[in-house]
């Protein structure tokens, strides 16, 4: 549950901000890359990549049809997120001469961060809804960037942010874990893509050629883990579209193979080289594996994202017990 007392680093006005329940908007703590070793031994990043290898783990093996139950927070959830949708369809791009970044994304963003904390706690049971000072930060953070109109595997991080600190104060709990990711974090992609497709966002700090995805990254672990031990799949089939247009309904690294092939032209192993290269990898195992070691040094430990983390009462700076 909650700790008391302001974040580390918060100022005097953050105090006042804090609910009795000891819940505050959370705070960027990593100003210079010196900082990154803070993050590294906190009980933030603990906690983070303890819940997405968590998930990792609950997925093996099983399909996006697969039985599961769910929650009425679930229900809720996806709930705010067609919220959100619905809000793509009210606010149609405008007419510009610049290609990208379309400016009526802003418009889109102005309703959440307006409506952002009354969504979050209709969700959150009754007392619980002082967390969603808190919690809705993520959310707000999770959509993209509306002064570049942009968005990347930050973001994505700030909605996997958004739920594993929906799991810390119990509103989501153990049993909620293949909802999680194939009901709410499959939503959440698909309003994304949605996003991206609409107002023309810019990939956020984009490796190019020589990242895994212009924009996700967590969906390639949990999918992967999916076709762990698959009878027929295999890594060398993704780079097959008529393989992936059969199973992608079934398999969230699939479907992000599918919406790369429908939003790039030419030949994959030149658009997508390092998805190119891990197809030849014999295993799924080995591919999760891999897939988690990139992660943590390509996201997690690289500065230009994590000096956007905001850490607060239930993702805390403060150094994880040994």
């Amino acid at each position: 549950m909650a700790e008391s007392g302001r974040p580390a680093g918060a100022s005097a006005e953050d105090e006042q901000r804090e609910t009795s329940a000891g819940f505050a908007a959370p705070q960027k703590e990593i100003g210079v890359v010196t900082d990154m070793g803070k993050w590294k031994r906190s009980r933030a990043y603990a906690d983070y990549v303890g819940f997405v290898l968590t998930l990792n783990e609950s997925v093996k093996g099983k399909t996006l049809r697969c039985e599961y139950q769910v929650s009425e927070t679930v229900d809720g959830l996806l709930g705010v997120l067609g919220t959100l949708d619905r809000w793509i369809d009210e606010t149609p791009p405008v007419d510009q001469p610049s290609r990208f970044g379309n400016k009526a994304y802003r418009s889109w963003y102005a309703k959440l961060e307006q409506g952002a904390e009354a969504l979050v706690a209709a969700v959150l049971p009754a007392d619980q809804r002082a967390a969603a000072v808190e919690v809705s930060v993520y959310l707000k953070e999770a959509v993209g960037n509306a002064t570049r109109i942009d968005y990347g595997t930050g973001h994505e991080a700030a909605f996997a942010t958004f739920l594993c600190c929906l799991c810390k104060i119990g509103a989501l709990k153990a049993d909620d874990q293949l909802a999680i990711v194939f009901r709410v974090f499959n939503r959440y992609l698909a309003l994304m893509r949605k996003l991206q497709k609409t107002y023309r966002m810019e990939p956020a700090g984009s490796q190019g050629v020589w990242g895994l995805d212009d924009f996700q990254f967590l969906p390639f672990i949990w999918g992967s883990s999916q076709l762990v031990d698959h009878p027929t799949l295999e890594p060398r089939h993704f780079v097959d579209e008529k393989v992936v247009n059969e199973h992608h309904q079934d398999y969230m690294f699939l479907e992000c193979i599918r919406f790369i092939n429908e939003m790039k032209t030419g030949p994959f192993a030149e658009h997508s080289n390092q998805l190119w290269n891990i197809s030849a990898v014999p295993t799924w195992s080995k591919v999760n594996q891999g897939l988690v070691r990139m992660y943590r040094a390509e996201c997690l430990e690289k500065f230009p994202v994590i000096q956007h983390f905001r850490f607060g009462s239930l993702l805390s700076i403060q150094p994880a017990k040994p």
